[in-house]
Parts: structure tokens; sequence; C-alpha cells
């Protein structure tokens, strides 16, 4: 079981801050094809990931990067400063 974490406008589109999925993804991108795949608003929040960052396990990624051992996926918007 993996914790996917969403964060500001893409948990406003999905609908929840956190799930426990089970998934056989290599690869953060992989993950986010099969996210897609579940229903519309999930297709909606990655339909662009260019407006988005990753962070495995707390560590900012890319989204080629393997999932193996990752516990937690988190996704959100790219942080602006001010």
């Amino acid at each position: 079981m993996m914790q996917i974490l969403y964060f500001a406008w893409v948990r406003e589109r999905i609908g929840l801050p956190r799930e426990e999925v089970e998934t056989s993804a290599a690869t953060v991108s992989d993950l986010i094809n099969e996210l897609r795949a579940r229903e519309a608003r999930y297709d909606m929040a990655f339909a662009d990931t260019s407006a988005l960052r990753v962070a495995l396990d707390q560590e900012l990624s890319e989204f080629d990067a393997s999932l193996k051992g990752v516990r937690e996926v988190a996704f959100f918007p790219p942080m602006t400063g001010g």
C-alpha cells in the first residue's frame, strides 16, 4: 500500500486530502496514468503535469522517478515566493 497526498487545487479537484492506493506502477508517471484512468476528477487533476510537482517520501522528485520502496507520494502545485 502507498499513501498518496494531494495539496491545494489538486486536492480540490480530486476531493480528497489523501488516500491509500494499491499500485503496480513502476514510476510516478505510471502512477499518474493509473490514477487518471480511474475517474474524470483524477483525469482533470493530472491533465497538465507541467503544473505539478511531486515528492516521494517528503523529498522533491521527478515524474520518471522509481516508486520502488516508496511509502508516500505527494502531489502539489509549484511553490510561489512572497
